[in-house]
This record gives C-alpha cells, sequence and structure tokens, in this order.
C-alpha cells in the first residue's frame, strides 16, 4: 500500500536553459526565462542600467571602444552608419573623419521665409554626394540673418552642381552669392545603410525562368552589406576604419585632449577591417584594397603597415609593410588579438596571424575548418581562449577549434533574424565571468535578444536587455565601473550609451524590470500516482521590500491542458504558500517586477499521494 505522508519534493533544477528537445524530454531542467542569469548553480535577476549620457546618438552603433590615455582620462569611442562618436568626461562629440575638403566663395542663395540653402558650386551626385550625407561648412561670413558654419545634412542634391541644407534659422532676405570668400567646405565619409539588403535585381539569382520576365528574383545570395566599424587604439590615440574605408586617426594628446575630427591615413589601404597587432607594433588590415588608391577591397586579402608607422604601407627594404592572401573561404569576417597572436575567421576557416619578424614577418597557420564566424564582432578572448558563434554553432579555440555544447543552439538560431546576422555583437561581463552575445531575434532588424555563457560554470541562458529595446554593443568594465551599452529602449526611442548593471540598480532607468524563470516538464513521484501538493516553503534571498510571484501547473496526462494554481505572492517574510494542485507533471514558474534583487535558494514543494477525485 502507497504511503500517504506528505513528502518534500525539492525544486533543484539543472542550471541554464536547456530547450534542445520537449518541455517534457528536459526534465529535471530550466526550460525559459528572462532577465536572469546563474550564479554557483541557482538563478537570479540580473541588474538593471541607466543613462550613461543623455546625448543622442544617430544612427546606429556597431563597435565600441573604451579607453584610458597616458593622463588617466577616459575615453569611449563608437561608431554608427552616420558617425564617429568619441566621449570624453562624458561629453558626447562628433569625430566622423572628413572626406573632402573644398574652399568656397560666395557660394550661398537664400530665399526670405524659409530655412532652405542652396549651396552652388558644391558637389554634385556624379562625385557620389547624396541626401543624407552631411557637410561641415568653416570660415562662412554670416548673411541673410543667419550663420551655416556647423555640420548640416544635405536634404537634396541638383544636377547642377548643387546642393541644399536647413539652415537652423529662418533667412530674412533674398540673397545670391554671399557667405564671404574665405569659407571651406569639409564633406564627411558618406553615411551607409544601417541594414545588410539582400540583392533582387537583374543577376541576383539563377537563371531558371521562375520569375517573369523583367521582375526581380525572389530571393539570392547577394547581400549589399550595411556599415561596420573597426575601433582599437595605438598607444594612447585612437585609430578607427569604417569597412570599405581607410583608417582614420585622432591624435588625443595633440588636442590637448580635447577631442576633434578623425583625420583619414590617406597612404593606407582601403579595407573591411583592421587591428594593432599585439606588441610588435603593425596595424593590420584585413580585406584590403591592392593600393591606396584603389577603393576596391580584396576580400581575402591581409596587408599590414611598417612597424609604429600605420602612414606607411607599401613594403620596401628599408620597412617592415607586407601583404597576404589567405585561401579557405570567400571572405574575412573579422580578426581578434589573442595572447601574443592574432586569430582570423573568414566564412569557413579560422587562421593564426604570428608575428615572426623579418623577411616574412608574419607567419598565417590554418587551424579549423567548417568553423567560419557569423559576424564582424561575433568573437571574445579570455586569458588566450577565443570563442565565437558561427552561423548555426558556437566555437572555441584553446589551441584547437572545438564545438562547444549549447543546451539552447535550437531555440536560438530558430528564432535569429539571418538577414540581418552581420550585426550579432559579442562581450566580455568579466564580473559574472560570463560572454553575451547580441544578435536580431525574429523580425528585428537590429540586436534585441542576447544569449550568455557562464565560461565558469558552463551555462547558458538568454532574453532581452531592454524591454521592448535594442542594444547593439557590449563594452566590459574594464575602464568604467560597469559594463556599458549602446541601444535604445522603448521608453526612450533614442539611441544612447547605457551603464548597464551599476552595482545595486536593478531598475531599467527607474522603472520596473520584469524578470522571469520557468521550469521543465516534471513527474511527480515519477509518474506513478495522481500527487497532491498543498504547500510551497520558500528559500530565496530579497532586497528589502522586494517580492516575487510564484506558480504551479499541473496536469494528468502529457495530452492534458495545465492547470495553474497561483501566482502567489513571495516575500522574505513568507513562511509557505497554501495551494491545492494535483496532477502526474508539473510545471513551476517564478517572475518578478522587481526594483531590487531576488535570488532562487532550496524551495521545496511538499506533496503527497492523492486518489481520482
Amino acid at each position: 500500500m502507497a504511503s500517504t505522508e506528505t513528502q518534500f519534493f525539492s525544486l533543484d533544477f539543472l542550471p541554464g536553459f536547456h530547450r534542445e528537445s520537449t518541455k517534457y524530454a528536459e526534465e529535471g531542467k530550466w526550460f525559459d526565462g528572462n532577465r536572469v542569469r546563474f550564479r554557483e548553480g541557482k538563478p537570479e535577476n540580473l541588474r538593471g542600467y541607466n543613462k550613461f549620457s543623455t546625448d543622442t546618438i544617430s544612427g546606429f552603433a556597431r563597435d565600441i571602444l573604451t579607453w584610458t590615455d597616458n593622463n588617466t582620462r577616459k575615453y569611449i569611442a563608437y561608431g554608427t552608419n552616420i558617425q564617429l562618436y568619441v566621449v570624453q568626461n562624458e561629453d558626447q562629440t562628433d569625430s566622423t573623419p572628413i572626406a573632402t575638403t573644398t574652399s568656397i566663395s560666395n557660394n550661398f542663395i537664400t530665399s526670405t521665409g524659409t530655412t532652405r540653402v542652396k549651396v552652388n558650386l558644391g558637389y554634385s551626385p556624379s562625385q557620389n554626394v547624396s541626401v543624407g550625407d552631411r557637410i561641415e561648412f568653416t570660415g562662412v561670413d554670416n548673411f541673410s540673418g543667419t550663420s551655416v558654419n556647423g555640420t548640416f545634412a544635405i536634404t537634396s542634391v541638383s544636377a547642377q552642381d548643387a546642393f541644399f541644407i536647413n539652415a537652423n534659422v529662418t533667412a530674412t532676405a533674398n540673397a545670391n552669392n554671399v557667405g564671404g570668400t574665405n569659407g571651406k567646405i569639409n564633406l564627411l565619409i558618406p553615411n551607409e545603410p544601417a541594414n545588410d539588403i539582400q540583392g533582387l535585381g537583374y543577376g541576383a539569382g539563377v537563371w531558371s525562368g521562375q520569375q517573369t520576365w523583367n521582375s526581380p528574383a525572389s530571393s539570392s545570395d547577394i547581400v549589399f552589406q550595411g556599415a561596420q566599424w573597426s575601433l582599437d587604439t595605438f598607444g594612447e590615440d585612437l585609430l578607427a576604419l569604417r569597412r570599405k574605408s581607410k583608417i582614420a586617426f585622432l591624435d588625443v594628446s595633440q588636442n590637448n585632449y580635447t577631442v576633434a575630427r578623425a583625420s583619414i591615413v590617406g597612404t593606407a589601404p582601403y579595407a573591411n577591417s583592421f587591428i594593432v597587432s599585439p606588441n610588435d607594433g603593425h596595424v593590420v588590415c584585413y580585406g584590403a584594397s591592392v593600393s591606396a588608391n584603389d577603393p576596391t577591397v580584396v576580400p581575402l586579402r591581409v596587408a599590414w603597415s611598417d612597424q609604429n608607422n600605420f602612414r606607411v604601407w607599401e613594403p620596401s627594404a628599408t620597412n617592415t609593410a607586407g601583404s597576404v592572401n589567405l585561401t579557405e573561404g570567400s571572405r574575412i569576417i573579422g580578426a581578434l588579438r589573442s595572447r601574443n597572436t592574432i586569430n582570423i575567421w573568414t566564412d569557413k576557416a579560422m587562421y593564426i596571424q604570428d608575428f615572426v619578424g623579418s623577411p616574412f614577418i608574419f607567419r598565417f597557420t590554418q587551424v579549423g575548418s567548417n568553423c567560419g564566424m557569423i559576424a564582424p564582432h561575433a568573437a571574445v578572448d579570455i586569458d588566450g581562449v577565443s570563442y565565437w558563434m558561427g552561423d548555426n554553432n558556437f566555437y572555441m579555440y584553446d589551441g584547437r577549434v572545438t564545438t562547444m555544447p549549447c543546451t539552447i543552439r535550437r531555440h536560438l538560431f530558430d528564432s535569429f533574424n539571418m538577414t540581418q546576422k552581420d550585426k550579432v555583437y559579442a562581450g566580455i561581463n568579466s564580473e559574472f565571468k560570463e560572454i553575451i552575445w547580441l544578435y536580431p531575434e525574429n523580425s528585428s532588424l537590429e540586436p534585441n535578444g542576447y544569449v550568455i555563457y557562464n565560461y565558469e560554470e558552463q551555462t547558458w541562458v538568454y532574453g532581452n536587455l531592454f524591454e521592448d529595446g535594442i542594444t547593439t554593443t557590449f563594452a566590459d568594465r574594464n575602464v568604467f565601473d560597469n559594463t556599458v551599452v549602446t541601444g535604445r529602449t522603448s521608453a526612450t526611442g533614442d539611441m544612447l550609451v547605457w551603464n548597464n548593471e551599476p552595482d545595486d540598480i536593478y531598475t531599467g532607468d527607474g522603472q520596473t524590470l520584469t524578470s522571469f524563470i520557468e521550469s521543465s516538464e516534471f513527474d511527480l513521484d515519477k509518474g506513478k500516482q495522481i500527487m497532491f501538493a498543498d504547500k510551497l516553503i520558500p528559500d530565496y534571498t530579497f532586497s528589502t521590500g522586494e517580492q516575487i510571484k510564484f506558480s504551479v501547473k499541473t496536469r494528468r496526462y502529457p495530452s492534458d491542458d495545465f492547470q495553474e494554481k497561483g501566482p502567489f505572492t513571495v516575500d522574505a517574510n513568507t513562511q509557505k504558500v497554501n495551494m491545492r494542485a494535483r496532477g502526474r507533471q508539473s510545471v513551476v514558474r517564478v517572475s518578478a517586477d522587481a526594483a531590487g534583487q531576488w535570488r532562487w535558494g532550496s524551495v521545496r514543494l511538499a506533496m503527497q499521494p492523492d486518489g481520482e477525485r
């Protein structure tokens, strides 16, 4: 005869989320959640976020860099599809490089009662100037009650070598050929698309007759890539490169620690990305052009500067500049510094780049195949071990390339918007021994989801950092007191820089944040009989005044609908929660709209066998 005594069922589930099978097949594990992590095997909610600065960002940041100069001043740089920004002392400055500079003389035309200003004899469409590109005017005399010294976006372009801007003040007079003779027009490097665009025009697909004559293909493998940036320091100074452009240099010491515009290194090749080689002082470009005068990038070409001189790229007997072409894959995706090497990923393979000195300078060794990286910033390195996301898996390199076991891989890639995979961004949260990958989920065009891997406890979780928002880049707390991200919340609507997980902050810009965790299905008494759960014995750690909601869902057979009991409110003073739940299978769920921290302990259910009712 079965015992009718009360049994205590410990709700100790396997740490991390487990989504590789069905909810029933993953018995004894956590199955779903948002804004939670695991420490020492127990779940807790993430800390919150607040504004680093109220200065808005134009466009979407694609890379971020934090560093300290020789006088311990702290900087942040981030590049968007529109601008390059540098933050010093929490002041954001537009440091976008100048593409060309032209002297002008009385080239402005105004009309009374409008802010629209015509700039005559400037740039034409044939010079690749487009609506939205930005122009900086300097040295222009005031005219018609307004000044145009500053930066403006081009609103329209005419075929007669003219373009239009909107000034800040309405013109008080009709005027032709004004502005003085000492003005200059600085054309900033042009805007780039924010999104990757699939090519669907003529020639984009295989000739098959499936489309009607003179109509675009419905799909293709051709992708027109949106903007990307590479950022790195050269000493205390900044090097920056926007994809398919040239490296730009910002000397913070020369500017007396006031940030100015970066200047393009004219002798450098055009390239897709770059990195400063550790210890040896070479600047290395990936997907580099053959010549500084030819903008055509060679997708598998690696080119490097002279040692400690990023302005010399032409090889000679008196310098160490050089180049090489990799062989496996169709293009270099990205590169990452490791301990004394550089790791390079193509879309198919991984290479190690070692400095060996003259006459070869660098040695390139292929260490893996079929292990390409999904995006330029999808890898991190921790103590000489590299971790990265591929097109359908996660990998690591610790002397050999291996596939990382991932308990949420199927769930992640099933929800992935692969049309925007170029935007995946990886970061390190060293405080919690975590790697985070930001990625575009479902139909989002920007990274709105994250996946976190705890590399000490080897657990995986996922979620959304900003509720109904996006986060595009992530920087560790090695310079500032907390991790720093760029993103947009639904409340602000603006792209900003944010302090992520500051100490003792559990709100999202002052608002409560929702977190939850839910178990897989588990059998009560191994499914032998109907069980009756009549109380919960909580074991949680709470911040002062915090509470959670606890619910139990039960059913008798896998085909039945779940019956939910709760949610029950639990706080620091709750000794037990009374309930009446019957079934063979059960699911537990914890949720919180919290302004503080909660942490799961050793929670137990009190149960006894129950007959049919």
